[in-house]
């Protein structure tokens, strides 16, 4: 096998992304409420990297935890046992300037707006540029444009007593992005909005991560947003159930669909394949698959190309070359016999890969499945 990189295919590695900075890097997070026979775990062992201008939603039913990490990344609570790392700053076991130093550095947005009812719209936004130093003449111009932006630009001397519910929460949403913060971590920030409303906030979000490359990490259960997701997280019991890169996974569904062996599938099946691959990173030249070795992974070509080599006994022979959207390795995994041909990259090339067990699996599950794939291999020969 290759020396290269492995990540899941949908966990946020997005194909040419891969270096990009981690806002946010969870190890093993475990974290408890309560003390003696009144402690109880929230959450269990969870792992999660988010890099930096990702949109990231946080799904699952009530209870299972989402708020909890939200606030324990956000620095709101105490990181107890497991790696927590936000803007590459260590929080388990950190002092309190390293807190607030950070924390200088997030934006905070929930259900509760908590707007001072003695202040305009535009003093309760403000009031949170002068506690973070930013200078009056920025603060100004900011406030006005965060506000008209979100559908204020007639209430900005209003009041919160007359204002409606849903202008009260639009107000918090630019208090919590009036520092130009690196990491917005917002809690249900749609949920008092009325669909066009929630659609602007979530465009300004999508502006922030573009133009500023701001890292958005957002709970909700508002399924009109999640069109807006670079990646969905979603949670159960305490537990991250899956991690899956939405525009990534939209890549490897497509390529999928146009091969025949995984062409039957249903677009719930090809959803799944998706999430259980990995990507891999080769340089040219580099042995992917060896002739003769156990087989144990299929493979999808993303980018670049490879040769086919088979060796007779007496010299090494190319036979074939595969390039974007052709895929390799299969034989040995339906038929249990080694590799019958080792393969080589062309130039710099990525690849999804899909494990023995879980290729067998989805043979196991279409009854057409076993009969394409020896068609296929018998066109091969």
């Amino acid at each position: 096998m290759p020396a290269q990189t492995t990540i899941p295919a949908t966990s946020g590695a997005f194909v040419g992304d891969l270096q990009l900075p981690k806002t946010v890097k969870v190890h093993n997070l475990n974290h408890y409420f309560g003390e003696g026979e009144l402690r109880k775990q929230a959450l269990f062992n969870n792992n999660l990297e988010v890099r930096r201008g990702e949109i990231v939603i946080m799904t699952g039913p009530s209870g299972s935890g989402k708020t909890t990490l939200l606030t324990l990344i956000g620095t709101l609570r105490t990181a107890q046992e497991g790696s927590l790392k936000v803007l590459g700053n260590e929080l388990q076991g950190c002092d309190r300037d390293l807190i607030v130093r950070v924390r200088r550095e997030l934006g905070f947005i929930f259900q509760a707006h908590n707007l001072f009812e003695s202040l305009t719209a535009y003093q309760n936004v403000n009031m949170a540029a002068e506690l973070l130093g930013i200078d009056p003449s920025i603060a100004q111009g900011r406030i006005k444009s965060l506000l008209t932006r979100l559908g204020l630009g007639e209430r900005i001397h209003y009041k919160p007593k007359s204002l409606s519910g849903g202008q009260k929460q639009r107000v918090a949403i630019a208090r919590g992005l009036v520092h130009k913060p690196k990491l917005i971590l917002a809690d249900e920030p749609t949920a008092a909005l009325d669909e066009q409303s929630g659609r602007e906030v979530v465009t300004l979000f999508q502006e922030l991560a573009r133009d500023e490359g701001a890292t958005i990490i957002m709970v909700t259960h508002d399924n009109r947003i999640l069109d807006v997701a670079d990646r969905i997280v979603n949670m159960v019991d305490g537990h991250i159930k899956s991690d899956v890169a939405v525009l990534e996974a939209s890549v490897i569904c497509d390529f999928l669909k146009d091969i025949p062996l995984f062409g039957q599938q249903t677009p719930t099946t090809l959803a799944d394949i998706a999430d259980q691959m990995l990507v891999h990173e080769a340089e040219p030249g580099e042995v992917i698959i060896r002739q003769g070795d156990p087989g144990d992974l299929f493979y999808l070509i993303r980018s670049g190309s490879v040769e086919v080599r088979i060796h007779d006994g007496k010299q090494e022979r190319k036979v074939a070359e595969l390039k974007e959207g052709q895929y390799f390795g299969e034989a040995a995994l339906i038929t249990d016999e080694p590799r019958n041909a080792t393969i080589v990259t062309r130039e710099k090339s990525i690849f999804y890969a899909l494990g023995k067990e879980k290729f067998r699996a989805v043979l196991a599950a279409s009854p057409t499945f076993e009969q394409e794939l020896r068609q296929a291999l018998f066109s091969r020969q």
